[in-house]
């Protein structure tokens, strides 16, 4: 049977750790997690479940944090893990499956159902919201992204879905939502900024109007109850203040 290694990049994620590590504890044979600096207890709880545990401060976006936790993966296969996420039963059985399968070129994508203001939402286009984390250690590989970072595989890959949801236990409360969102625009907009990208406040109204529209109405946003609505208007605002952090940056360009 090949081996199992979870990855993890984290920081002050005391609160959600030990539940995320629960759900893997008994079946992987390794848990790698790289910190960036925490200044809570995560540490103490990572070594409570005899994880290795790094340390990296030099934060260069998540997908080179990612990158370099990967490095200290020893595993054949490597599945990686946020810790607000818990793998259920039924994951367990399907990933297991697949590595006892051991098919060469191969990356696995995992269907993630997220929990948010208390709802599971089952629409508003975030599920099944598919993302790879399951491949063979030495075959793929995240990006250089610094913030909506994706791994990398050759073309010619064969991509299998599996069965089992991975529970998303997202955004706490609001202020945790507009936090987290605020560093995610930030990140965005550097990354396009770098790119040479430009946008004007416009693109900024039209994105964010657009993103409550696709989330709301096109996507069944209004099926996931007052949770749905919320999520739009939340979204839509994210949308916006990300273009309009890009116009700062570069409105005299």
């Amino acid at each position: 049977m090949p081996t199992i290694s979870v990855a993890m990049i984290v920081k002050n994620e005391a609160q959600d750790l030990a539940q995320c590590l629960e759900t893997v504890k008994d079946w992987v044979n390794e848990i790698v997690i790289l910190d960036s600096g925490s200044t809570d207890n995560t540490k103490e709880i990572a070594l409570n479940y005899h994880a290795k545990f790094y340390e990296n401060s030099d934060w260069q976006g998540f997908g080179k944090q990612r990158q370099l936790a990967q490095q200290y993966v020893t595993g054949d296969y490597v599945l990686w893990l946020d810790a607000d996420e818990r793998v259920s039963d039924e994951l367990r059985r399907s990933i297991q499956s697949a590595v006892e399968k051991n098919q060469e070129n191969t990356v696995y994508q995992i269907p993630r159902l997220s929990e948010v203001f208390g709802r599971k939402i089952y629409h508003s286009g975030w599920y099944p919201d598919y993302v790879v984390r399951l491949y063979k250690t030495e075959f793929a590989r995240y990006g250089d992204e610094l913030v909506h970072e994706r791994v990398h595989y050759p073309a010619h890959a064969t991509v299998i879905k599996l069965t089992g949801d991975l529970y998303h236990y997202t955004y706490k409360d609001i202020h945790h939502y507009l936090v987290k969102s605020a560093s995610y625009a930030k990140a965005w907009a550097t990354q396009k900024a770098n790119a040479g990208k430009t946008a004007t406040l416009f693109d900024g109204v039209t994105h964010g109007l657009g993103c409550f529209i696709k989330m709301y109405l096109l996507k069944a946003g209004f099926l996931d109850g007052k949770q749905g609505f919320l999520l739009a208007i939340l979204s839509a605002h994210s949308t916006f203040v990300k273009y309009a952090d890009l116009w700062v940056r570069t409105k005299n360009k």
